[in-house]
């Protein structure tokens, strides 16, 4: 596995039109290998085990305007020439690539690490509880849509994933939740409607093995539209003492 960042040039209309819809940066980034390795991208998690497979996400830089950093984890070596010229600083070739390999490698049961995700949390709509009747709502997913119904979505499906997000002395989770969005955008003749949320915060690994594959397959639904990519990073001392 790889773990590529890349700089967004906020300033460059191509960069803006990429950076506004999933659908074009899940292109872009598939375009970054070749065709037998690009149809990772897409499908099913079945039988991928922890091989993984390609997850994305854009975080905005903080205090550098439109400017963002485009995260990729890969089951190969990315190109991106091409995403660069769109959307980057083609002089400087602004992406870096780094084996994944190592970090994966050395988690282990009990270890306390700082996270960000950002995930699309959905529910499966089995019976009609709303105000307004509407049958054809019964089947369907729908985007759970406040912080409290977001973080729970999270809570509930950590232990599955090999982790558990640290609680604090008042017993509340030590995550937030932020840059909550709702998008439409279009996707092979369909209309898509996304919900999505960012996670920060600190999680504790209960399951090496279900964490490791966390990381390479991701966690949710709507991963080739830049759901589901968890990065971790050392614990801040902050964080370290209030878990």
């Amino acid at each position: 596995m790889y773990i590529t960042r890349m700089a967004l040039n906020g300033a460059r209309r191509s960069a803006m039109e990429i950076i506004a819809s999933p659908n074009k940066m899940h292109a872009a980034v598939e375009a970054s290998f070749p065709p037998l390795a690009a149809s990772n991208i897409s499908g099913t998690d079945q039988d991928r085990g922890e091989c993984g497979r390609t997850l994305w996400r854009i975080d905005p830089i903080p205090g550098e305007g439109r400017n963002a950093w485009l995260y990729v984890v890969s089951p190969r070596r990315p190109d991106f020439t091409h995403l660069c010229e769109q959307a980057g600083w083609p002089v400087e070739g602004s992406w870096e690539t780094k084996d994944y390999g190592r970090l994966l490698g050395s988690l282990d049961c009990g270890q306390l690490w700082q996270f960000r995700l950002k995930a699309n949390p959905v529910r499966k709509v089995f019976e009609d509880k709303g105000s307004r009747s509407d049958s054809s709502l019964v089947g369907t997913l729908q985007g759970h849509v406040t912080v409290q119904q977001q973080m729970k979505w999270l809570l509930d499906r950590s232990d599955a994933h090999g982790f558990r997000v640290c609680m604090g002395s008042d017993g509340q989770p030590q995550a937030t939740v932020s840059q909550r969005s709702k998008v439409t955008f279009g996707h092979s003749g369909s209309k898509v409607t996304l919900v999505t949320a960012v996670f920060d915060g600190a999680l504790k690994i209960v399951d090496p093995s279900a964490f490791r594959k966390a990381l390479c397959c991701g966690v949710g639904r709507a991963k080739a539209f830049g759901c589901g990519l968890m990065t971790i990073a050392p614990l801040s001392q902050v964080l370290q003492e209030e878990a």
